[in-house]
């Protein structure tokens, strides 16, 4: 078995021009995301480890935030994910994978969670 480092920003808001039902085209609609990074670990981490080392956890917000373009609609929330992993994947090249778990909050009528995970592994 070979070290891992795993970040994860989990369960975090965020609304996104999404769907292809006509309810859901024009307007914003609630995601639910957890982004989670797979990263080579430094071969030791003590007290005083720099940043830069690891890498910062809002850098998963941001790719499934701010780095998502203003005003384009993404029919599937898969274009979401797709989209917030190659974020991730330009932002640092020491990201070896990208798990997106989005859950479509506006489509739930009983607190069903219901949405969709992808995994993307760098090429």
């Amino acid at each position: 078995m070979t070290d891992s480092l795993i970040l994860e920003v989990a369960e975090f808001e965020h609304d996104v021009l999404t769907g292809i039902y006509s309810e859901e085209t024009g307007r914003p609609q609630p995601l639910r995301f957890t982004v989670t990074a797979h990263l080579k670990p430094a071969p030791r981490y003590v007290p005083d480890t720099p940043l830069e080392a690891s890498k910062n956890y809002m850098d998963l917000k941001f790719a499934a935030s701010e780095a998502l373009p203003q005003g384009v609609h993404f029919k599937l929330i898969e274009a979401v994910a797709d989209h917030v992993c190659d974020t991730l994947f330009v932002q640092d090249e020491r990201v070896l994978a990208v798990t997106v778990k989005i859950v479509k909050l506006a489509i739930s009528e009983n607190g069903e969670q219901i949405g969709m995970t992808l995994t993307r592994v760098r090429r």
